[in-house]
């Protein structure tokens, strides 16, 4: 509920009003020069898989080397030998990864078909590894070992390598300065949901964790991950996180540590949106621009009069728009009563809503601009959430782990396609996940198949 202790404090604008003191905001202005792309220039001839390294380069999948063979010694060690188990190489980890990476691509629920002789059976990369060698790496692999005596992160045996693609990605890439706070979509693919038994429904266990990011609203780069899991059914668990705004809140402080003083423009749906947020990222050099609910966004300290809906509807393109220093909470009427808060645009500042059959519909800035991010972010769910790896392991940490593999090859491709290489041979998501994954098994020679 509204805090009514700071009701007050919020000033009545009108759009019509004359631009008084209340109104004389200033917009966030980026640097003289926002520079936003790849920060390094690869050659012309860069490959797939040279990309796909800017993510998960060798060191890291020579330590998934070490770390599946010290499992699979300590595991024999405890439970009895395993004649069948050679240790890994390097060349068998890429490989390994390229078979799962390849479900990604087939959108193939197990990555076995590819030996089966059926119809997601694939000769020429069955050839590189026994179906036999594949399990046995499977069986074993590991990202991490051990658990160390200080390791309370339920996460422990993916932690590292989340970190170390955080650091990538921060490496290779500068965001434009508007961001998306966001959930991608990461859920079953609606073709299996409609064509597995119910049997196979019942056997397949819900997600353990909830996947937020923050994503580059202008490219679609995934700037940063947060993975947050639920460890039983405690205030912290993922059904608390589904309806208490504050652990919305902690997400996005989380998503956006890195993000003080930068001057960027941070987009959040109503789960996140709140007041408290908003100025508390305010003081870090974090400006806003949110969707609100009553109903699922923390509402303290707004005024309840533009919280509720007039008896009577306003003309489409209408908006009422209430104060507090360089915060504006905006009520904009389009079939429905649309809300929003935001401390990044001047009310004063007049945007407009274009739709194909009623034309153009007034509004304030604020709405054309959220309109238009999450719109990108939308297609970039389109296009890009169908190629997340359809392995579904049962253990969670595993299920982080491919996702995050998902997510590092769509970065890949978004720095390809803003490369020289691009130019040279205009491949397509599809083409280019085909690419890596030859690549990956050493079957560099091979040409995408469409």
């Amino acid at each position: 509920m509204p805090d009514s202790r700071t009701q007050a404090l919020f000033v009545l604008s009108a759009p019509g009003d004359s631009a008084g003191p209340e109104l004389q905001l200033l917009s966030i202005v980026a640097p003289p020069v926002w520079v936003s792309g790849p920060t390094r220039k690869m050659p012309s001839s860069a490959s797939a898989v040279d990309f796909f390294q800017l993510f998960v380069p060798d060191n890291v999948l020579k330590n998934m080397v070490v770390q599946t063979n010290m499992y699979a010694k300590k595991f024999q060690e405890r439970f009895g030998s395993d004649g069948a188990w050679v240790e890994v190489t390097l060349t068998e980890m890429k490989a390994f990864l390229g078979y799962m990476i390849s479900t990604s691509i087939s959108h193939c629920e197990s990555v076995l078909s590819i030996w089966s002789g059926g119809f997601y059976s694939n000769r020429s990369l069955a050839l590189v590894m026994s179906q036999a060698r594949f399990e046995k790496i499977l069986k074993y692999f590991h990202v991490v070992a051990f658990r160390s005596s200080q390791t309370t992160h339920g996460l422990y045996k993916v932690q590292p390598f989340l970190d170390s693609l955080q650091s990538s990605f921060d490496s290779a890439f500068r965001p434009s300065q508007t961001q998306v706070l966001h959930e991608p979509l990461i859920d079953e693919d609606p073709v299996f949901i409609a064509t597995c038994t119910e049997r196979e429904l019942r056997k397949r266990k819900k997600r353990k964790f909830s996947l937020w990011v923050r994503q580059c609203s202008s490219t679609g780069f995934i700037i940063q991950i947060y993975v947050h899991l639920k460890e039983g059914g405690g205030p912290d668990g993922l059904d608390a996180l589904k309806n208490k705004p504050q652990l919305h809140s902690m997400v996005a402080r989380s998503l956006c540590r890195n993000a003080a003083g930068k001057n960027y423009i941070i987009f959040t749906g109503p789960s996140i949106t709140s007041l408290t947020l908003f100025e508390e990222f305010e003081k870090q050099g974090i400006y806003c621009c949110g969707l609100l609910s009553a109903r699922k966004s923390d509402c303290t300290g707004l005024p309840l009069s533009m919280l509720t809906n007039p008896a009577t509807p306003p003309a489409r393109g209408q908006y009422q728009i209430k104060m507090k220093g360089n915060m504006s909470l905006i009520c904009w009427y389009n079939k429905g009563h649309f809300r929003f808060l935001t401390n990044a645009y001047s009310p004063v500042q007049q945007g407009v809503i274009i739709k194909r059959k009623s034309g153009e519909i007034p509004c304030p800035l604020a709405v054309e601009a959220f309109a238009a991010h999450l719109s990108y972010i939308c297609r970039y769910d389109d296009k890009y959430s169908k190629y997340f790896i359809s392995h579904k392991p049962n253990k969670t940490w595993q299920q982080v782990f491919w996702f995050a593999i998902s997510i590092a090859i769509n970065n890949a491709y978004i720095l390809y396609k803003m490369s020289d290489a691009y130019h040279v041979k205009r491949y397509s998501r599809a083409q280019f996940g085909e690419r890596l994954v030859r690549e990956l098994l050493g079957l560099e020679d091979a040409s995408p198949t469409h």
